[in-house]
């Protein structure tokens, strides 16, 4: 188990509600930043949280970030992020695991970019592929959270995929915004509970709401039918948990909200979460098909906004499951920034 998850922080859904009305923050644990031969495993990454600040106006644009970080200007960096990443990242700090990682790295190879909302998540690694950057500039060009990290990966279990060909949960035009095999596009990677895990919402013209943010019936995903992507046994039914309203505040007692897991043998379990309450249409014991319905997208549980967890893993435990690679009827993955059709 990674050292940044715990049952009291294990996080279904991660970052997307950032992209809307929410803002994020990254803190280092007490150990780091005291000097600069602190470890990697001392970044750490906590969840979503609600931003009240006003941010001032922008003093650079995304694109120049690199450069600002390969001319070590660290404090015109730090003083675009948002209050509350100040609050629980001070600057010396900052600029001590900045030097750490990026001091030497003369150049930056793009990996990942979405634009959604309004807001621009970026990843990119060094040349050799080691070290990392993720970011996220909101609607004003203000820093959300920057993580300066290592890239970790498992390929032993990357290289392994379910026995049980899998097809998709739902129906009609979705958009996977974290999945795939490392920590650059998929948020859940480092935590081997939900490595494999996808959160896949509907977009339209860049956006995955349209009127109110702050209330569900605004997102696209919410009250969308979901589906067995499998056959198989229902062990496990929640369906009375409240969707989160409005929508940025977060069910941390309830982690995936309603769901449904299902049991397709050879120790592979299929989770749906954050469903919609009262809209889970199955009970434990049931056996259902490939397309057979599950209930509706909601956003109940440790979500920000509307949207479908999905994963498959060796158990029907939350905090103490192994996720498992996805073997998937019609596609070999499906990474961060696919949009997917179907019939």
């Amino acid at each position: 188990m990674n050292d940044f998850i715990s049952k009291k922080s294990l996080v279904l859904l991660s970052l997307i509600g950032s992209l809307s009305v929410g803002s994020l923050a990254a803190s280092a644990s007490a150990d780091s930043a005291k000097s600069v031969t602190a470890p990697v495993s001392s970044i750490t990454k906590v969840s979503a949280v609600n931003s009240k600040s006003q941010p001032q106006a922008s003093s650079f644009k995304p694109d120049q970030l690199l450069q600002l970080l390969q001319q070590e200007k660290y404090e015109v960096i730090y003083g675009q992020t948002i209050a509350e990443y100040k609050k629980a990242f001070p600057l010396q700090e900052f600029k001590q695991l900045a030097r750490l990682y990026h001091s030497n790295v003369t150049s930056y190879k793009l990996k990942s970019h979405v634009t959604l909302n309004n807001t621009n998540y970026y990843a990119w690694t060094d040349p050799k592929g080691e070290r990392t950057i993720q970011v996220m500039f909101n609607s004003k060009n203000q820093i959300e959270f920057l993580i300066f990290d290592t890239l970790k990966l498992y390929p032993e279990t990357d290289a392994k995929r379910t026995q049980t060909t899998f097809q998709l949960p739902f129906q009609g035009n979705w958009f996977v915004f974290w999945g795939g095999p490392n920590e650059l596009i998929n948020y859940h990677y480092g935590a081997e509970q939900q490595r494999y895990a996808y959160d896949l919402i509907v977009v339209n013209n860049g956006f995955s709401y349209k009127g109110d943010p702050t209330k569900n019936e605004s997102y696209y995903a919410f009250g969308k039918p979901i589906f067995a992507a499998a056959a198989g046994k229902v062990v496990k039914v929640v369906n009375n948990i409240h969707d989160n309203s409005p929508v940025g505040t977060e069910n941390t007692k309830e982690i995936a909200g309603n769901h449904v897991i299902i049991d397709h043998g050879n120790g592979e379990f299929s989770y749906y979460a954050h469903l919609q309450k009262g809209s889970v249409s199955v009970k434990v014991g049931d056996q259902v098909k490939p397309g057979d319905r599950l209930g509706k997208c909601g956003n109940s549980g440790n979500s920000s906004e509307a949207h479908l967890h999905f994963e498959v893993a060796n158990s029907a435990e939350l905090y103490t499951t192994k996720s498992l690679r996805v073997n998937w009827k019609d596609a070999d993955d499906y990474e961060q920034g696919t949009y997917i059709k179907t019939p």
